[in-house]
């Protein structure tokens, strides 16, 4: 067995629709995601991640929840065009299941849209693996964290 990650190599991944009770563990791991980026501002309170995912997020977009031995390890939520959140705890990086995660909830969708952070390089690469290009850089007025950001297409 090589790597530090042991046996977790070996859960299988299962991709389900996101269900109410899911709202603390998804919250959980988008926070875990954003505390691993070391220029991300932390805007808001575990609670207010909380709400977020229970009462806005929930209930107004379609959330598909990727779990490993019964444990939540990512999520993306699309909304019309729109992927609007893509998060993956960070233990769980490397392994394709954000691929995954994003094959499975764009499946059919002949435009996707989605917003990415200039300085997020990891990210970037991973988006444009996947045939999104570039279409406007934004110089952060729109967001809430202030960073200049990247609008992503792909057709």
């Amino acid at each position: 067995m090589r790597g530090s990650a042991g046996m977790s190599n070996f859960l299988e991944i299962t991709l389900r629709p996101a269900i109410s009770s899911d709202a603390a563990a998804i919250a959980k791991t988008m926070r875990a995601s954003l505390n691993a980026l070391v220029w991300m501002p932390v805007l808001h309170t575990p609670e207010e991640d909380l709400f977020f995912i229970r009462d806005i997020l929930l209930p107004s977009q379609q959330v598909t929840v990727a779990e490993a031995g019964g444990q939540i390890v990512g999520f993306i939520a699309v909304s019309g065009e729109w992927v609007e959140q893509l998060y993956l705890d960070p233990a769980w990086t490397g392994r394709s299941i954000g691929s995954r995660l994003l094959a499975h909830a764009t499946a059919g969708m002949p435009f996707i849209k989605l917003h990415c952070f200039q300085i997020n390089s990891g990210a970037r690469r991973f988006y444009e693996r996947h045939g999104f290009r570039a279409e406007s850089f934004g110089d952060g007025s729109t967001n809430e964290e202030g960073l200049p950001d990247i609008l992503y297409v792909r057709r």
